[in-house]
């Protein structure tokens, strides 16, 4: 079986992860602040907070911006579950902003619409999540733009997105958001075998998802009701949580980051191989911003159906059957069971759904090789 991704692990990450093994530290060592430096150096935030997962990072950054109950946040239906479950971790409401139909991310013209009515109606949301689908980055320009008209925060779910690049400059780097995420799941760019990130370049909101990740205890003086009772002294100021990444993780990040540029290179290589070898065939192929450079953590076609004697379903079949492991990113969230018992239903989101009908995710990673991105194509060929 081709899988639709696969981490890629070198021995000099077996060697980071092997020296930490024998150091003093296994958790709350040295290894996560660097780790934290590295990612932020790299994307030219001002802080990091690493987390045990990007699902936490998205959690602790809804709660640092104020997030709770009476509140609502909206994000892109076409996306994991975590990027609306975390508001509602915070007790807040949930609404979703329909796709644009060729980036698959949320769209600005749709945001806009929803916005006026919103105003009118007082229902805004606090939070509005941008999912950088495939790694491809939203029209963060635009939307920044209305945060600035309309009043809400912006959490970019990056999560497929680290080594990609907006407008020039590294997606992460804060310039159109409060906090932005990345993902180190195994299928992602580069991994940490299970993490996440939370980058921002207010000192504020870093401090305080510190904070959280790690139950809400602080060893400042500063931040104590009283002198410490000795150096064994700490105090907890708030409810938080056991968020916080290990230091075995962390060496293999830093590890992994030496070939994130590389990693994303060969992606672009692979995607552009593909689009030639796609070209003639009954398949959307995905389409890029031109001011935009994806970190491809996916490559999805959408099937044309009408050209096409076979259902979705029995395509997908097919290439399973085939040992090509495709997948489909996402189910729209808003028809999952959960959603529909909070009052959304199939028809809310349109583009959304037609994306789901339609899409296909293929096989791509790093080392992925031309004679299985060969096999890829030609069982897809007869598959169609």
């Amino acid at each position: 079986m081709i899988p639709y991704g696969r981490q890629d692990i070198t021995q000099a990450d077996i060697d980071a992860v092997t020296t930490v093994l024998t150091s003093d530290f296994l958790t709350q060592g040295p290894m996560v602040p660097r780790f934290e430096a590295c990612v932020a150096s790299k994307v030219g935030a001002r802080h990091a907070v690493a987390v045990n997962s990007a699902t936490s990072a998205l959690h602790i950054a809804c709660l640092a911006l104020g997030l709770g109950p009476g509140d609502c946040l909206w994000t892109s239906p076409i996306t994991f579950v975590a990027s609306a479950n975390c508001a509602r971790y915070c007790g807040a409401n949930v609404d979703f902003v329909d796709i644009n139909p060729r980036t698959y991310n949320l769209d600005p013209i749709a945001l806009k619409a929803k916005l006026e009515q919103a105003d009118q109606n007082g229902t805004l949301p606090k939070i509005v999540i941008p999912v950088h689908l495939c790694g491809q980055s939203c029209d963060m320009e635009a939307i920044h733009a209305l945060s600035q008209e309309y009043g809400f925060h912006i959490v970019e779910d990056a999560s497929h997105a680290i080594g990609g690049k907006y407008l020039g400059s590294y997606i992460g780097d804060g310039r159109y958001s409060d906090i932005a995420i990345f993902s180190f799941h195994p299928v992602k760019i580069v991994t940490t075998a299970e993490g996440g990130i939370a980058l921002t370049n207010s000192e504020e909101l870093a401090a305080r998802m510190a904070s959280l990740r790690s139950h809400g205890i602080t060893r400042d003086p500063e931040e104590m009701t009283h002198v410490p009772d000795g150096p064994w002294y700490y105090e907890q100021i708030e409810l938080g949580y056991n968020y916080r990444m290990t230091e075995l993780q962390a060496a293999l990040g830093v590890s992994q980051m030496d070939r994130l540029d590389t990693y994303v290179a060969r992606r672009h290589e692979l995607a552009h191989r593909y689009d030639a070898l796609l070209a003639e065939l009954p398949v959307t192929i995905p389409w890029q911003l031109p001011d935009a450079y994806s970190g491809l953590h996916l490559y999805v076609i959408r099937l044309k159906l009408d050209q096409l004697k076979k259902t979705h379903s029995q395509v997908f079949a097919s290439l399973r059957a085939a040992g090509i492991g495709v997948n489909l990113h996402y189910i729209p969230v808003h028809i999952q069971p959960y959603y529909r018992a909070l009052g959304f239903n199939p028809g809310d989101f349109p583009e959304s759904e037609r994306y789901y009908a339609e899409a296909i995710s293929l096989p791509m990673y790093a080392s992925m090789s031309f004679v299985q991105q060969n096999e890829v194509v030609s069982a897809l060929k007869e598959s169609l």
